[in-house]
């Protein structure tokens, strides 16, 4: 009987991790200034950025403000909801 010999092969492959999305939404309550300091405050955005998105969070009813790891991510929809902003973290696709 012949000597058979089993090769295993094992495949790790290594990817960054998916981005994680924070998302603010629109709401009724804040105004469309607070939402563009808020934004500026967090994340250090320039006014004119901030204001784009905070239009796209007025005009389409979310924006996608930020994203990255899910820790740092997650400090943000903290801070934000901490400010009273709409948000809500997902991850990319």
């Amino acid at each position: 009987m012949p000597d058979t010999t089993t090769l295993t092969e094992t495949k790790t492959s290594v990817s960054p991790q998916t981005p994680w999305n924070v998302i603010v939404h629109d709401d009724p309550v804040n105004l469309m200034a607070y939402v563009t300091y808020v934004l500026m405050k967090i994340f250090g955005y320039n006014e004119n950025f901030a204001t784009k998105l905070m239009l796209q969070v007025h005009q389409q009813g979310l924006s996608i403000v930020w994203s990255g790891e899910l820790e740092k991510a997650e400090f943000y929809v903290q801070q934000l909801q901490f400010h009273q902003l709409k948000t809500s973290l997902e991850q990319a696709e």
